[in-house]
C-alpha cells in the first residue's frame, strides 16, 4: 500500500461482522436483550462520536446516543437489509436524531425571551387574550395535569424538575441522589407514558 494510506479492511472479516451484525439484529426483533448489550459495545463509541460532532455538547450527545439505541431496539423490524449494512442503518438513524436534536436547541434559542422585555407578555390568560385561545390553553394544561397525576411518583418528580424547574438530567441526578441513567430512563419512561396519553 502507498505510505500514509488507510488500510484496507479485510473482506473476511468484513463479512463476519456483518454476519454477527445481522444475526444480533434478527435476535433484537425477538426481544433478546442480551443481543441489543452486544450491538451497543460494537457500535456505541462510533454513534457518539458521530452525534456529538453534529451536536458539540456532550450531555446531549450521550442522550441522543442512548436514544438511538433505544430506537433500535423498537423498531428493529424496519430494518432493510437491501438499503445497506447494519452499522449504516444505525449511523442513519444517529445522524438524523442527532439533526433532530439539533434543531429542536435552535428553536428552543429561536424563543427564548427576556422577562425584563417590557414588550414581552408572559401570561396568555391575559383580557386580550381572543376566548377560544383561552379555552385551549386552558383544556391543555388540565389534560397535562391530569394525565402527569397518573405517573408513578419517581417519573412524574423527574419531569417536574425537568419542565416546571427547568433543571439540566444531571442537576437532577444530584438533587434526587440517583445515578444519571436512572434519571435518564425515568424521564424517556414518562415522557413516552405522556405522548400516549395525550395523543
Amino acid at each position: 500500500p502507498m505510505k500514509g494510506a488507510a488500510p484496507s479492511r479485510d473482506p473476511v472479516e468484513a463479512k463476519e461482522d456483518a454476519i454477527v451484525d445481522l444475526a444480533l439484529l434478527d435476535r433484537i426483533k425477538r426481544g433478546d436483550s442480551s443481543a441489543l448489550d452486544a450491538l451497543y459495545a460494537r457500535y456505541s463509541s462510533p454513534v457518539h462520536s458521530l452525534v456529538w460532532k453534529v451536536l458539540q455538547n456532550a450531555e446531549e450527545a450521550e442522550d441522543v446516543a442512548l436514544d438511538v439505541f433505544w430506537q433500535v431496539w423498537r423498531q428493529a423490524d424496519r430494518y432493510d437489509p437491501s438499503r445497506g449494512g447494519p452499522p449504516a442503518w444505525i449511523f442513519t438513524l444517529a445522524r438524523s436524531r442527532a439533526i433532530d436534536r439539533l434543531r429542536a436547541r435552535r428553536r428552543r434559542e429561536d424563543r427564548t425571551i427576556s422577562f425584563d422585555d417590557p414588550q414581552v407578555n408572559l401570561d396568555p390568560l391575559d383580557e386580550e387574550t381572543p376566548p377560544d385561545q383561552v379555552a385551549s390553553f386552558r383544556q391543555a394544561r388540565d389534560n397535562v395535569r391530569e394525565v402527569l397525576e397518573t405517573l408513578p411518583g419517581a417519573q412524574r418528580e423527574a419531569i417536574e424538575l425537568a419542565f416546571f424547574e427547568g433543571l439540566t438530567h444531571v442537576e437532577i441526578a444530584e438533587k434526587l441522589k440517583q445515578p444519571l441513567g436512572t434519571v435518564k430512563t425515568r424521564l424517556r419512561q414518562g415522557l413516552i407514558r405522556l405522548r400516549k396519553a395525550l395523543d
